[in-house]
């Protein structure tokens, strides 16, 4: 499960690194057969109330991973993200 949503945000992130060479050569691209990934929604209700459970419970490591499971976002996003909800 989680290989897979890595392997995806390699392969976008390949993506927008051509779509930029490209637009840098000027080579227009042909018409996207796969839609752009949608942008991780921040968990509500139960999600975050289970975070800060976790965080209260000083598992902050436990967080960030359940954050993650939650969004689909990578590390560093799902880190700033509980910091910024529980910042000690």
């Amino acid at each position: 499960m989680f290989a897979n949503r890595r392997l995806e945000r390699k392969v976008d992130a390949l993506h927008a690194k051509l779509d930029l060479i490209m637009t840098h050569l000027g080579i227009e691209a042909q018409a996207a057969a796969v839609p752009p990934r949608a942008v991780p929604a921040v968990p509500r209700g139960d999600g975050m109330a289970e975070i800060d459970a976790l965080l209260a419970q000083g598992k902050k490591i436990h967080a960030i991973k359940r954050y993650r499971e939650l969004t689909g976002c990578g590390l560093k996003e799902a880190k700033e993200a509980v910091e910024r909800r529980y910042p000690y």
